[in-house]
């Protein structure tokens, strides 16, 4: 060995062994993974490797269209584009995150916000018009995409906004029809499977996972024609008048079917800005008053039933007071005696109480009870209350007469309307629905057909000349109907001079068609009594109405009619 050379290192045989038998396992480990990945646990893998390519899209469903009851459209649901962003997957300089923002009308800085969030989904902007989306597109940024969608457009806007309701921004039902049928109306979205390419766009559509299905449309018994006249009488009574809110309601009394209802204020349905101010509630269905005198021919017939009067039973209402207890009942005006009938034709509040203070109070409220009132009128509307008929055992006298000219009980417009069918119908109480009825519709018998005949020949004395409504007249027909006119609650009594004034009737009243009820809340132009204020609102949608409805006169065409100029008349509070 020369003195320049390195000796051989030789290692021990033992380690090579080792050093091999490590390797060789090491191979046979990928071998047996390689295997399980890809024969007996490729799911992984190919999730892997899909994500990076292959994606499910939701596909909307269409939302039912609502109709009046002739077919036309009152809620129908547009097509629209939502631009959404895959944070993880968005690339786009400074300029075109500046241009995206002024499309979609959103600051730039809530847009870096978004887009900058750990998720896998966020949106930008909802239910922009397709011209706008296409630009988008233009823009040609990574990660940004848009996605087919339904927007809710009402043709017939205020007209109709307390009764349809609205949708949110997601095609949810949040008032009225569209809320109380939303399992009808919406539909169940879809989904389908396809690829996309690094920039986002989807280049090929793979497999419909799940087909979406339509909602169903309905058909309201609403019709449009007179759903205008309803509104547009409103309108002009509640600038008159000056009032504070209003309420209309118009029955089919053959079927009791809603053929118009209305409120004021209003709102736009189309607009979703939140309303404020109540201007959402549909007072007809939601909001309880104290009726006034519209509730006398419910005690007179309760009376009638139990045999103790006649329409011909003579009352002393002189002096135009009545007191009972601590408590004072008052005439608007004094009348001396009055038959039963005179007392519903001049809206006598002694004569009423008087009657109803011959009778048990149990009579009394089965009468209240199975008119309605105190219950629900089963119309399916979400947000209807029940109004209150408090239990018979807790009356005292002064009650059970208060409660004969509507002081002491409160009740709904709708539930009033319907409870006057049982007088138009010969005693059989209709149910109400606010969806088209294409069959018959038997109604519940709660009194006799000869109360109900008696009671409705008082009513047509109502709108006489010398009754508390002649301006409810119609020429060419003849009106049945009851005037009311209540002092609003206030504390723990009654406003002074804060009033609801209502008139509730039908026609024609030989064989009655439509019911109408009518309620403005606090007039304060002058004049507050339901015959001067409601009656002539009554008046003008019947009588066109009929029209529409080409229902044959009863009466003389040139019947004579009261001037609306004429001085304010007698009321009835």
């Amino acid at each position: 060995m020369t003195r320049n050379s390195k000796p051989h290192i030789i290692l021990p045989a033992w380690r090579s062994r080792v050093l091999g038998t490590f390797l060789l396992l090491s191979f046979l480990g990928l071998i047996v993974r390689a295997v399980y990945l890809q024969g007996m646990h490729n799911d992984f893998l190919q999730q892997k490797g899909e994500s990076r390519y292959s994606r499910v899209i939701e596909i909307s469903a269409h939302r039912g269209m609502i109709t009046d009851r002739h077919g036309e459209p009152l809620a129908i649901s547009t097509p629209v584009e939502s631009v959404w962003a895959s944070p993880k997957d968005v690339h786009a300089t400074s300029g075109q995150l500046k241009k995206l923002a002024n499309l979609i009308k959103m600051d730039v800085v809530e847009v870096r916000k978004r887009i900058s969030q750990q998720r896998d989904f966020v949106y930008l902007k909802r239910h922009l018009p397709p011209e706008i989306t296409a630009r988008v597109d233009e823009l040609n940024i990574a990660g940004i995409f848009h996605k087919r969608e339904y927007r809710r457009y009402y043709p017939t806007g205020e007209m109709t906004a307390h009764m349809l309701g609205f949708t949110d921004v997601d095609d949810n039902g949040q008032e009225g029809i569209e809320l109380g049928w939303q399992d009808t109306l919406a539909g169940k979205s879809g989904s389908r499977r396809v690829i996309k390419d690094r920039k986002g766009r989807i280049v090929e559509d793979v497999e419909s996972i799940l087909e979406p299905k339509p909602g169903k449309d309905i058909a309201l018994s609403i019709d449009s024609k007179i759903q205008y006249l309803a509104y547009r009488e409103l309108k002009r009574a509640m600038d008159i008048n000056k009032a504070k809110a209003g309420g209309i309601v118009v029955l089919d009394t053959q079927t009791g079917e809603v053929l118009a209802l209305a409120n004021l204020p209003t709102y736009n349905p189309n607009n979703r800005i939140r309303t404020n101010g109540g201007k959402a509630r549909n007072r007809v269905l939601t909001d309880v008053f104290e009726p006034g005198s519209t509730m006398k021919p419910f005690v007179v017939a309760a009376a009638l039933e139990a045999g103790g009067i006649k329409p011909n039973t003579i009352f002393q209402t002189a002096p135009g007071t009545l007191t009972i207890g601590k408590s004072t009942i008052r005439d608007s005006h004094r009348e001396g005696l009055l038959t039963v009938e005179q007392v519903i034709q001049k809206s006598s509040n002694v004569g009423s109480a008087k009657i109803s203070l011959t009778l048990p109070p149990k009579k009394v409220w089965e009468t209240y009870s199975r008119s309605g009132f105190g219950t629900s009128t089963g119309s399916g509307f979400p947000g209807e209350v029940n109004g209150k008929l408090r239990p018979y055992q807790t009356w005292l006298p002064i009650e059970q007469a208060t409660m004969s000219y509507g002081h002491g009980i409160s009740v709904t417009l709708l539930q009033l309307a319907r409870a006057y069918t049982q007088f138009s119908e010969e005693g059989k109480l209709k149910p109400v629905s606010l969806l088209k009825i294409n069959t018959p519709v038997v109604g519940q018998q709660v009194i006799s057909r000869d109360t109900a005949l008696a009671v409705s020949k008082m009513l047509e004395m109502v709108v006489r000349p010398d009754g508390t409504a002649p301006l409810a007249q119609i020429s060419g027909y003849r009106v049945a109907g009851k005037t009311g006119t209540a002092h609003k609650l206030e504390g723990n009594g009654y406003a002074k001079n804060r009033y609801i004034a209502s008139f509730l009737g039908y026609a024609p009243a030989s064989k009655p068609r439509l019911i109408i009820a009518v309620m403005l809340d606090e007039p304060s132009a002058g004049k507050h009594y339901g015959g001067t204020v409601a009656a002539p609102v009554f008046s003008q949608v019947m009588a066109n109405a009929l029209r529409i409805l080409n229902v044959p006169h009863d009466a003389p065409i040139n019947k004579a009619i009261l001037s609306p100029a004429m001085p304010e008349l007698k009321g009835d509070v």
